[in-house]
Order: C-alpha cells, then sequence, then structure tokens
C-alpha cells in the first residue's frame, strides 16, 4: 500500500522560507516520478514542482526559482524547500507519486501559512 506522510509545515511571514518533507513507502521509491502538490481554500489541488527519477525538475510558474523540490531515495524521501514565500503560497501541501494527481492515496498534508 502506497503511504505518504507530509511534514514541515508552519507559519512563516512573507518572505520567509520553510522546508517540507514527504516519506514514502509501499512501492520502489527510486523508480517513480515525485512530485509536490498544495490546495488553498476553495481552489483546485495544483502541481507545484516534480522530480524525475534522474533528477529532471520541473516547476509551477507561481513558484519557479523560489521553490526547490529534490529527492533521496536511499531514504525514500522528497523534499520542497520554499524560499520567499509569498501569502498566495498559503495551502496544505501534499507529497504525490506521479504527475497527474488522480489517484486515492494522498497522504495528510502539511499546512503552510504565510502571514504578516
Amino acid at each position: 500500500q502506497v503511504q505518504l506522510v507530509e511534514s514541515g509545515g508552519g507559519l512563516v511571514q512573507p518572505g520567509g522560507s520553510l522546508r517540507l518533507s514527504c516519506a514514502a513507502s509501499g512501492f520502489t521509491f527510486r523508480s517513480y516520478v515525485m512530485s509536490w502538490f498544495r490546495q488553498a481554500p476553495g481552489k483546485e489541488r495544483e502541481l507545484v514542482a516534480a522530480i524525475w527519477p534522474g533528477g529532471r525538475t520541473n516547476y509551477s510558474n507561481y513558484v519557479k526559482g523560489r521553490f526547490t523540490i529534490s529527492r533521496e531515495n536511499a531514504k525514500n524521501t522528497v523534499a520542497l524547500q520554499m524560499n520567499a514565500l509569498k501569502p498566495e503560497d498559503t495551502a496544505v501541501y501534499y507529497c504525490n507519486r506521479g504527475v497527474a494527481g488522480t489517484h486515492d492515496y494522498w497522504g495528510q498534508g502539511t499546512q503552510v501559512t504565510v502571514s504578516s
């Protein structure tokens, strides 16, 4: 069974930084694209960043230049370093296997609140 457990969220002021982590289990982690999604109240869940098994990355235009996705295959973890945070980044952040976001195994997510 695929399990994804997010951590690292919190309250931060605009311009601040947070690092999110995701612990994955139940599949061969190194073989899959991993990604981060986020969902703000009243909005659709949206793809934030993705990282391929070989390390290639892709980012939403909303976060490009500010966020960095990384993975440690030996530890079955994926991280999202978030810098220069803006209030519009406020959302629940979820890690994901793949990029489609159509599965049923979402974790609980971790809340990120950016406020002054």
